[in-house]
């Protein structure tokens, strides 16, 4: 009786670390001077505490398309990226030409990020025309920014030949703005973002605005591009709203992922999104009228089923 109840026990003992075993999830998001990063550290939390046996951690990377990487790999579970730029990927276009990623899918579109070309107040900079010549940081390579950048300066006449291209991610641009380093930056990021935040707390900056002509000039070229107010005060001593850009951030993943975690994050996104407030307020735009409105690929199936179950219409486009 001892040995069976001390065989019992050691059983026990053994099996215990597989019933508290958690998956680990990797979720890929950007630098750490953006939206994405904290937007994703939030997004971890709320599967450590709200989807049972996972856990998940937010990783720092070269943001949306070496994101897209990661996930066509499975070098990562979850990514955040720019419509754009998922886009591209899914359609094999783009800097993707040649290397289309067949199984993206997207769980939902997040939020908007605003284009936002930053330069310090009396720099002579106040339209994307008085950017040539002058030393301009387009985001650091691989990143979403930098292909909003591009597409939205070429879309007006402007090639990088036109301008002394520096390629540096978030809190880059901003310390070089501060040093006189550079004349201006690009973000493509939810604002406000904590790199302009703190450069503006510091030095005194101006945001340039797009005309109306130069935002249909670049729908023409990217389609998934939408007028975008920032508005006034966002960032202190910028007191007049400025007319922008704006592209949607999607929540995507490998079409391979199990359809039931698929589901489970997709019903914890929305249904506690508050606690993605408390962390950043990009997060106010996380709605399911913004999702499938504004989402450039097909939902995985399991958030189909999230979506179809709390009975939203989903787009036929948007099924896999």
């Amino acid at each position: 009786m001892r040995l069976k109840t001390a065989l019992c026990a050691a059983a026990l003992v053994l099996a215990a670390p597989l019933a508290v075993a958690q998956q680990q999830l990797s979720i890929a998001t950007g630098g750490t001077g953006g939206v994405y990063y904290p937007y994703g550290g939030g997004l971890a939390e709320l599967i450590n505490r709200h989807v049972a046996g996972h856990s998940a951690v937010a990783e720092v990377t070269g943001a949306s398309v070496e994101n897209m990487g990661l996930i066509a790999r499975g070098d990562s579970d979850l990514a955040l990226a720019l419509a754009d730029t998922v886009y591209q990927a899914w359609k094999g276009e783009g800097r993707f030409e040649g290397r289309r990623i067949e199984k993206v899918r997207a769980l939902a579109s997040i939020y908007p990020n605003a284009v936002q070309i930053v330069t310090m107040a009396g720099s002579g900079i106040s339209s994307l025309q008085d950017l040539k010549g002058k030393r301009v940081s387009v985001g650091a390579p691989g990143s979403g920014t930098e292909v909003n950048a591009k597409a939205l300066l070429e879309a007006n006449g402007i090639s990088y030949d036109d301008i002394r291209v520096q390629r540096l991610n978030f809190n880059e641009t901003a310390d070089a703005l501060r040093d006189g380093d550079i004349d201006a930056g690009f973000w493509s990021v939810g604002p406000p973002t904590s790199s302009i935040l703190n450069l503006a707390v510091t030095r005194d900056i101006a945001l340039v605005s797009i005309t109306p002509e130069e935002i249909e000039n670049a729908r023409k070229v990217e389609p998934v591009f939408a007028p975008y107010t920032l508005r006034a005060g966002t960032y202190d001593k910028v007191n007049d709203p400025v007319n922008t850009i704006s592209i949607p951030n999607v929540l995507v993943v490998n079409a391979d992922m199990p359809d039931e975690l698929a589901y489970n994050i997709t019903k914890v996104l929305f249904e506690k999104t508050a606690e993605l407030i408390a962390i950043h307020p990009a997060a106010n735009d996380t709605t399911v009228e913004f999702s499938l409105t504004s989402t450039p690929v097909p939902l995985h199936p399991g958030a189909v089923r999230y979506y179809e179950e709390i009975g939203a219409k989903v787009p036929d486009a948007l099924k896999p």
